[in-house]
């Protein structure tokens, strides 16, 4: 008897066995990404988180995944010291490119000042916004 294999909606990911999946087929295709997470907080003296930058590091490459800065906070240098950092130790890490992505209402300027050039949009994302993909040589 032949079993049937089925396709069917998980309402919970099942992150772990699909990436581990990719990643084995990932290596066996261009080697080993050497993939390692980064992460610096802005923290209060009461050590409230204040803002951060998450972001991974994997085929020489910087991916900055996440980056916020309080509202009240913003315009006083945080947001560059956050990213110069994330960069700093991606180059430490041996990363010689980053990529990102950003929505038209969010920072698309402040990377432009920080040497990130739009590589990709996508409009109406959401609509009556774009979605940039940004990249800068580290």
């Amino acid at each position: 008897m032949v079993e049937r294999i089925t396709v069917v909606y998980l309402e919970d990911p099942e992150w772990d066995t699909i990436g581990k999946g990719i990643r084995s087929f990932n290596t066996q295709q261009a080697g080993d990404d050497h993939s390692k997470l980064l992460c610096f907080v802005i923290k209060s003296p009461d050590q409230e988180i204040l803002g951060g930058v998450i972001g991974s590091t994997y085929f020489d490459w910087l991916h900055v995944d996440l980056m916020w800065v309080k509202e009240e906070l913003r315009g006083q240098g945080y947001g560059s010291q956050l990213l110069k950092m994330a960069e700093y130790e991606a180059r430490k890490r041996g990363a010689k490119n980053t990529y990102l992505d950003t929505f038209s209402f969010q920072a698309p300027e402040f990377y432009k000042k920080h040497g990130y050039t739009v590589f990709g949009e996508l409009a109406d994302f959401p609509v009556g916004h774009q979605r940039y993909f940004m990249r800068k040589r580290l």
